[in-house]
């Protein structure tokens, strides 16, 4: 342990951050190590009533709950990345952080959580539209890596009592997580009934695929990534928190992300791509492009002259893109095989020192990567707003976290579910490259569907059950 979990010490620390205040109203931010406590599972009593929750799955790897907001920001508009930054720089820097010496896992974090494209389509504005980015402190912060765990509370404070009442919060809450009476792996249902309310999506699909086809060999394009959008209206009520367990199993090379806004409002899903991630000034991000067929454990993948040039687009896109900034990045000569359940993926990891950049600004040059937008850029997302008949919203946009320290990741939210009310919508696409077939990229989207699909249990008229002769991970 770093720290004495003692509720005297807890106190002290308190006072300690009442005297450090650099400001008559400011946020003060404890932390108690608590070990064993698992984020997920726990992560409804965390909450409690608390409409706002999140959840950053990277076990076994960085696990953490989040719940509440301590402060928040919600914008739209091109400098939304700026002003992302900004918020989050102001917020942890006014913050006073009186467990300072809790580990990298127990720094208190800002959430983000932006939507794909900066504006809305006209055809979608509405005050439902998802918002450009939004950005919250939030006031309960459950973490854990390896069998170590911290509890960290945020909270605004004018006087020294309210200090106290913070300790006191805290300590209560820790207990309760502890409280062997609460028995935090409930019953959770398996199964969810639903029925499809919008026709089969390969008819809705088939002719976006075709054009875009045609753009590609004309060489109008170089690459496009048309997604697809399947709405279930579901019959029972959908809880995200057994889903996302489920897919610490089968998604297990994945981080497994929960943004629920409100109790009628979840974006949710298992992502394998990682937009970038920030540690002590080193960089890293993910191209991931090329996917195997259901009947290939990647060797046919590797060889395909195919895929091996739709995935060079993106490496070479990325790097363009962080040689623009004044970065040196590094990559292995050729991609290697990465696996996500039933779906194999060609990977090429990039790295460089980040030379000073901020993690936003890195991300406002990155995204969004050819694999999830296509090449030109500019021409490739004024397609896809032509061909796709609705709003991404979060889909294929950055989610993640910055802490205290200016580390931070984002993920690139794909294999992903959105609820709202009872409306499940399912989303994912496929990459066009000169060379791509119709039949080949409509079976690849029906396996990325499937990803939450079967972990729902969930099978409706338009989606039969996928196999794959392949052993899930």
């Amino acid at each position: 342990m770093t720290a004495d979990p003692s509720f005297s010490n807890l106190l002290a620390a308190a006072s300690r951050g009442w005297c450090a205040r650099t400001c008559d109203e400011g946020v003060l931010s404890l932390a108690l190590p608590l070990d064993e406590v698992d984020p997920l599972y726990n992560l409804p009593l965390l909450a409690d009533e608390d409409p706002f929750q999140f959840l950053w799955d990277g076990a076994p790897g960085l696990c953490f709950a989040a719940a509440g907001q301590c402060q928040s920001l919600d914008l739209a508009g091109p400098r939304r990345f700026e002003l992302a930054q900004r918020f989050s720089d102001t917020t942890l820097a006014r913050l006073t952080d009186a467990t300072p010496n809790a580990p990298a896992q127990a720094r208190p974090k800002v959430l983000l959580a932006f939507s794909f494209f900066e504006h809305p389509a006209e055809r979608q504005r509405s005050h439902t539209c998802t918002p450009a980015v939004q950005a919250v402190l939030p006031r309960w912060q459950l973490s854990r890596q390896g069998k170590y765990g911290w509890l960290r509370l945020n909270g605004v404070i004018t006087q020294q009592a309210e200090a106290r009442e913070l300790a006191e919060q805290l300590w209560l809450m820790a207990e309760n997580l502890l409280d062997p009476n609460h028995n935090s792996k409930f019953f959770w249902p398996s199964n969810v009934r639903g029925t499809t309310a919008l026709q089969p999506w390969q008819k809705c699909y088939r002719p976006a695929l075709e054009r875009g086809l045609d753009l590609v060999n004309n060489g109008e394009l170089n690459k496009l990534v048309l997604a697809v959008r399947q709405s279930i209206q579901l019959q029972t009520p959908l809880d995200p928190l057994p889903v996302l367990a489920r897919l610490r199993k089968q998604q297990a090379g994945s981080c497994r992300f929960l943004w629920r806004r409100s109790h009628e409002n979840a974006f949710f899903g298992a992502s394998p791509e990682r937009l970038l991630s920030l540690q002590r000034g080193q960089l890293r991000t993910d191209a991931l492009a090329g996917t195997a067929d259901p009947n290939d454990d990647g060797q046919k993948l590797l060889k395909s002259e195919k895929d091996r040039r739709e995935h060079e687009l993106v490496v070479t896109s990325i790097t363009q893109q962080l040689c623009n900034q004044g970065l040196t990045p590094r990559r292995p000569r050729n991609p290697q095989l990465a696996r996500h359940g039933q779906l194999v993926h060609l990977h090429t990891p990039i790295t460089a020192n980040a030379n000073g950049h901020t993690s936003l600004n890195l991300a406002n040059a990155l995204h969004p990567t050819p694999a999830v937008a296509g090449l030109p850029c500019r021409e490739a997302m004024a397609w896809l707003r032509t061909l796709e008949p609705f709003e991404r919203g979060n889909y294929a946009a950055p989610i993640g976290w910055i802490d205290t320290s200016g580390d931070a990741e984002l993920r690139v939210a794909i294999r992903c579910g959105h609820i709202r009310n009872s409306v499940l919508d399912l989303t994912a696409g496929a990459g066009l490259v000169r060379g791509s077939v119709v039949e080949t990229e409509l079976q690849e989207v029906g396996l990325k569907l499937s990803v939450l699909a079967d972990q729902l249990e969930l099978r409706t008229q338009a989606q039969p059950k996928l196999t794959s002769q392949r052993p899930m991970t």
